[in-house]
């Protein structure tokens, strides 16, 4: 080799040395993964209700929950599962599964679609305890961001509709003053089923004229009284009837729509994502419930499979506090229909978020799901 090459080599290599031992600079570190050391917490709550809440198949004073919060660099997320005693969770169940939850395994805490659904698989069933994780976890990347929901999945808070105030059976003096509570709502929701229907509206209808969406709660079982009773609601200014009959008579209620003077929503009947295309051509909507759905990620992709199908959509709630309101509420904007009251049936809100202003879902600018410790 002649001496210039040599002369080259040498202070190639010389150079490379240099640069590889600058400060900063590692040799030898093998490829590591980002290290998620999120932490989950979760503690029971107690909500208590304003009134007594009675709808077709049950009544209740209160509603079980459990809020979760998943900490990571600083921030907090939260989430809530509320757990009505009749779909069959509990605090109990709730803290069975959550104990089970472990966010430490996951790579990179942004990857959701992964995440969730190995949360998902942990077990069967649970979809409110599934849906704290889910809320928790999009709260704490929203906050990480800096931005809420509704700002990253590109929607337009102004779109977001009214939505109704819900009055569960009860005796004509309460139903008024019920309805007297809900001035400033546009809308109402009423329940149905039992065997004052009828008193139910004509008392309503003796205060105001307000639209009113009625909810029988699968509390008529024959179709044929189904259907006269909805032919006498078409009468009363009523936007639409939501589960007027049992899930399982999936072919009574296809021979109700197609005779039905009302659009049919379909809320027992749809529980998660596969449930969609079996409400085709059952329902003329659905009604989307992160409580039931298991959370914001799949609720989004009920609401877009429904739209494709070209079905209406609403989106509901339980009674909650305004961390799950708040939450459901980043998907207002993409919605038919709103029945997210839930947090103003409660007397003990611990969180802030999401309003209610002259009867219309008011999204905060606040990032994640918008929601604050009161």
């Amino acid at each position: 080799m002649n001496k210039p090459r040599r002369l080259f080599l040498k202070q190639a290599a010389a150079a490379g040395a240099a640069f590889l031992l600058r400060p900063g600079i590692t040799l030898g570190r093998p490829h590591s993964h980002m290290v998620n050391d999120m932490t989950l917490r979760f503690y029971p709550y107690t909500l208590e209700l304003k009134h007594t809440f009675t709808i077709a198949t049950s009544s209740r004073t209160t509603t079980p929950t459990m809020m979760v919060e998943v900490e990571k660099d600083g921030i907090i997320g939260y989430g809530e599962a509320s757990m009505p005693p009749y779909l069959g969770e509990s605090q109990d169940t709730a803290r069975a599964f959550l104990s089970k939850v472990d966010l430490t395994k996951e790579d990179d805490p942004f990857i959701l679609e992964q995440i969730l659904a190995d949360v998902d698989r942990i077990a069967p069933g649970n979809p409110a305890a599934k849906a704290a994780v889910d809320i928790a976890l999009h709260d704490w990347i929203g906050k990480k961001l800096g931005s809420p929901w509704y700002r990253i999945w590109g929607l337009d808070p102004a779109k977001a509709p009214v939505t109704s105030f819900t009055i569960g059976i009860d005796t004509k003096e309460v139903v008024r003053q019920k309805v007297k509570e809900a001035d400033v709502y546009k809308v109402l929701k009423v329940k149905l089923g039992r065997e004052n229907d009828k008193e139910m509206i004509e008392t309503i209808r003796e205060v105001t004229d307000k639209p009113i969406r009625v909810d029988v709660n699968q509390g008529w079982n024959d179709r044929s009284f189904a259907l006269s009773m909805i032919e006498w609601l078409a009468t009363k200014n009523i936007e639409f009837v939501e589960q007027p009959m049992p899930k399982e008579q999936v072919d009574d209620i296809a021979w109700l729509r197609d005779k039905s003077p009302l659009p049919l929503v379909g809320d027992e009947s749809v529980q998660r994502l596969a449930d969609v295309h079996k409400a085709y051509g059952v329902f003329d909507g659905i009604n989307v419930k992160l409580m039931k759905c298991t959370g914001m990620r799949e609720a989004y992709k009920m609401i877009t499979l429904a739209r494709g199908l070209d079905m209406k959509v609403m989106l509901g709630c339980m009674t909650e506090t305004s961390c799950a309101i708040s939450a459901a509420a980043q998907l207002s904007p993409m919605v038919d229909w709103a029945d997210l009251d839930g947090a103003v049936l409660i007397k003990n809100d611990m969180f802030r978020g999401a309003t209610i202003e002259d009867g219309k879902v008011t999204l905060s600018p606040a990032p994640g799901i918008g929601a604050v410790k009161a």
